[in-house]
């Protein structure tokens, strides 16, 4: 019997920018509120899961900078995640944006996600440099689970700790593909 398949935005759409993200050196998640989540059992081998999130990052030093998307919060699973990359000094308003597409491979408690994307990182207004991500080919497989309800989050973090390090994630969409 034949199936409906079906392209769709996963709720909800944002309307406002993401908070101010600067004087902390942890792992922080960065992504607009509220959460996008994932019900139970919502993907199925074969779903297609793309992320996008941009935003723009200011600083006055060269301090380093991780960005990624995470399955269950910063405090889960990177789906797909930069290495510390060292930023141009003197940042205003600079643009980042980033990009991931993964097939569900499994479902349950070790289910798996396999894709790959891209960051693309301001070293000036008008100029990015683009970065593969994950960085290694054996990161691009993931155990995820999808029994649960599951948020997925952008997350950044800042190598130093400074008012002059800024960063806002203005835009974070995700799009399902069954």
């Amino acid at each position: 019997m034949p199936r409906q398949y079906w392209s769709a935005t996963q709720p909800p759409i944002h309307t406002a920018d993401g908070a101010s993200y600067n004087t902390s050196i942890t792992l922080t998640d960065v992504s607009l509120a509220p959460q996008r989540q994932f019900a139970a059992m919502q993907l199925e081998p074969g779903t297609i899961v793309e992320c996008w999130a941009r935003g723009h990052f200011s600083n006055t030093g060269t301090p380093t900078l991780l960005l990624g998307f995470y399955w269950g919060g910063v405090a889960g699973v990177a789906l797909a995640a930069s290495t510390a990359i060292t930023t141009t000094t003197g940042a205003t308003l600079w643009p980042w944006k980033l990009h991931y597409r993964g097939t569900v491979r499994a479902v349950g408690t070790s289910g798996q996600i396999q894709g790959d994307g891209e960051l693309y990182l301001g070293t000036s207004l008008t100029a990015l440099t683009i970065r593969e991500i994950p960085e290694t080919a054996a990161l691009r497989t993931v155990t995820i689970d999808t029994t649960i309800v599951k948020t997925l989050s952008v997350g950044a973090q800042w190598g130093a700790s400074s008012a002059s390090n800024a960063l806002f994630c203005t835009d974070h969409h995700i799009l399902i593909h069954s």
